[in-house]
């Protein structure tokens, strides 16, 4: 009778921490996803029916008809897309190059140039600001797609380097020493032999550098001046109603859905990827 009692308090007792544990994981979903649907419900609904509270969306798409008859924010869009792509596609031809560098050839400043590489990501936007602003101003490139594309690596180029750096120590050895022994150069080894077995890594790493850059905002601020040049970010603080005292939520949430969902997709879509290219070359065994 002892055994049966205590085996039915253990049961109770398991199935007490798996509710438990379920309704800490809804917690926190909600908690997380809530404000992404919040901002779809707000989107769908007109001026005078925004504060209303209820949880259904009235499926009213005129705040989404009028962002896309703004000619400023699908230029912005574009100028997003271009911006975010072409920085993105640098930081990670540099940093592929970069991170062979630190992480297959030896040599004694190595370790110190890879910590000063992280240590350029750890300063505050604000802080390299008027630096920046100086080499934006000395290439020409103000108030042009050119001048956030080069200001974006110093936010992209760190971080790929850092990543796959890592990816690259864990990779197998013998790979490039039978390489080498073949006569394949440096380059080619990296090209045919590394390049080939980097993709998930490539990939994740791809995929942040592009979302920072597709969110960041003071950089975008400061440099361009024009409607046609302008980002995302910018355009959606930059959008007004009618007074300077009415401000659109409406249309706002819709434009946060409109750059956020597309985003949101690719990362539910490859995050095993992500999860994998960042994880590799964490554990040493």
């Amino acid at each position: 009778m002892a055994i049966r009692h205590s085996n039915a308090t253990y049961r109770l007792i398991r199935r007490l921490k798996s509710v438990g544990l379920y309704a800490a994981v809804a917690v926190v979903m909600v908690y997380i996803l809530f404000p992404y649907y919040w901002a779809i419900v707000t989107s769908t609904r007109s001026a005078q029916a925004i504060y209303g509270f209820s949880l259904l969306p009235s499926l009213d798409l005129t705040n989404y008809v009028q962002l896309f008859s703004n000619a400023v924010f699908i230029g912005a869009l574009v100028n997003s897309i271009i911006v975010a792509l072409a920085s993105t596609m640098i930081a990670l031809a540099i940093g592929i190059l970069a991170a062979y560098g630190f992480g297959r050839l030896h040599f004694a400043a190595g370790r110190y140039l890879l910590i000063a590489v992280l240590m350029i990501s750890v300063f505050p936007q604000v802080v390299v600001l008027s630096g920046m602003f100086e080499v934006i101003g000395w290439l020409r490139l103000y108030n042009s797609p050119g001048a956030l594309v080069v200001s974006y690596l110093i936010l992209t180029l760190p971080f790929t380097t850092w990543i796959l750096t890592s990816f690259i120590r864990d990779l197998p050895v013998e790979l490039e020493e039978a390489a080498l022994i073949d006569g394949c150069s440096r380059l080619r080894i990296l090209t045919h032999v590394l390049l080939p077995l980097m993709w998930p890594a490539i990939a994740s790493t791809g995929l942040l550098a592009f979302i920072l850059s597709w969110n960041e905002f003071l950089f975008a601020l400061t440099f361009i001046l024009t409607d046609e040049n302008r980002t995302v970010p910018v355009a959606i603080g930059l959008l007004t109603g009618s007074s300077r005292y009415e401000v659109p939520y409406g249309l706002l949430m819709a434009a946060s859905v409109t750059v956020t969902l597309p985003l949101l997709a690719l990362v539910l879509i490859f995050q095993r990827k992500i999860v994998a290219g960042l994880t590799t070359g964490a554990v040493k065994g």
